[in-house]
């Protein structure tokens, strides 16, 4: 039996328990809608608290080209199924939500249907948004409902057989989503809240720090935990682990700076987070950003010991010599002969948990391509680490990323070459 037909079985396993009922709730003709539009206050303030609660949504990052205009769609977004492609969600009437009210948006962004009752797939994170208050809800569709419309066609997406198979969505909402808006905390202070509404909310931050399985789906209990981003090649560390990205020994002020500037002290977000700071969060106040602190610092923490002792012992002699030769001549003019660095500019290698994390992707990555953090009112002139790729082959790659995770008693694990080859012919983005 073929991965792909054994894949479509467990799925619609799952759907049919629930297909008979949920067919009758979910397609066009059947949805609950509610009589009459809302009518939205299109005053000034009520634009200018959709325009921040989108930028808190990250909205434009999905539905937006590059090089393309705002909001106008058509950015593929390479899924394990195949792509798909983000909508059109100007006030187009044609093309995008020009003739959606805001009870169709509310819908869409509380259960994940659109404006004619189609199952959206959770690449759209409906299952983040579902939390959102109708008020925040209906801020956004006003403030979506002014940008300039932009007649643009939307792209079918490219989807192989079974998972263009919407009906089957119905089996995977069942399994993972759970519909509803945010409900506080009463045990918790309203600035804690505010950071869970945020985080788990608009922000949208479990769909990348969670790992998600063979169907696309994650659990609630390992939420946060970490996990490969599909198809990106990145690695979003844990926020619950203290040899990750655990924050349990972060200040509320640290943790700030990373989600708002993009550096700070204890490290500097590269890859798709740097993406998230750049489209995101650098636009929210610092109240808010340090509401979201307060949150991810109370997220329950393990691996609160002692780091394990160094691997270098593990390493061949040869190997170590080689990194400690590679780093002398190529890194250590930024990051110190002992690692030490010159944060912010320059991050710290020594005791720094994004380097000896369980999986070595990321420092891999950045060692092979470089990057920039991102440019941010609070650091618009971002220093940046240059690509070796085109100067360093597997092995050179592999001993020196080896070097730097076990060297200044760093407790990583060695790299291999085949790690390195696996990840060189991967595209920056």
């Amino acid at each position: 039996m073929r991965r792909g037909t054994r894949i479509f079985l467990i799925v619609a396993v799952a759907a049919v328990v629930v297909i008979a009922g949920a067919l009758a709730l979910f397609t066009p003709g059947y949805l609950p809608v509610v009589p009459g539009a809302v009518a939205i206050d299109p005053t000034t303030q009520t634009l200018k608290k959709g325009e921040y609660l989108a930028r808190a949504g990250d909205c434009v990052a999905c539905h937006s080209d590059p090089g393309g205009k705002q909001f106008a769609g058509g950015r593929p977004m390479p899924t394990p199924f195949g792509n798909l492609y983000a909508p059109n969600i100007t006030g187009d009437d044609e093309t995008g939500i020009g003739k959606w009210t805001a009870d169709d948006f509310y819908r869409m962004m509380h259960k994940g249907l659109s404006r004619d009752g189609t199952l959206l797939y959770p690449a759209m994170p409906f299952a983040s948004y579902t939390k959102v208050t109708r008020e925040d809800s209906d801020a956004i569709y006003a403030y979506l409902m002014s940008v300039p419309p932009v007649s643009q066609k939307n792209r079918p997406h490219e989807l192989r057989f079974p998972f263009n198979q919407r009906d089957l969505l119905i089996g995977w909402r069942t399994l993972y989503f759970k519909e509803g808006e945010y409900e506080p905390d009463k045990n918790k202070s309203a600035q804690w809240n505010r950071g869970a509404y945020l985080v788990e909310g608009l922000g949208h931050c479990a769909m990348c720090h969670t790992a998600i399985n063979k169907l696309g789906g994650s659990k609630t209990s390992e939420e946060f935990e970490g996990g490969m981003i599909p198809n990106q090649n990145w690695y979003a560390p844990s926020l619950t682990s203290n040899r990750e990205a655990g924050l349990g020994n972060w200040s509320i002020k640290e943790i700030s700076e990373l989600l708002q500037v993009g550096v700070s002290p204890r490290a500097t977000v590269y890859g798709p987070m740097a993406e998230v700071v750049y489209n995101s969060l650098q636009y929210l106040s610092d109240a808010d950003v340090e509401a979201m602190s307060v949150y991810l610092k109370e997220l329950p923490q393990h691996d609160t010991g002692a780091p394990p002792p160094s691997s270098a012992r593990l390493v061949s002699p040869n190997v170590m010599e080689l990194g400690r030769k590679i780093y002398a001549k190529q890194c250590a003019m930024c990051h110190g002969d002992e690692g030490k660095g010159n944060p912010p500019s320059y991050p710290p290698l020594a005791a720094n948990q994004s380097i000896t994390m369980s999986s070595p992707v990321n420092s891999i990555r950045m060692v092979l391509n470089g990057g920039y953090a991102p440019g941010t009112k609070k650091n618009p002139q971002p220093h940046g680490m240059p690509p070796f790729s085109h100067i360093l082959n597997d092995d050179e790659v592999a001993a020196v990323v080896t070097y730097i995770r076990v060297a200044w008693e760093n407790s990583g694990t060695p790299v291999t070459p085949a790690q390195v080859s696996e990840l060189r012919p991967l595209i920056p983005e």
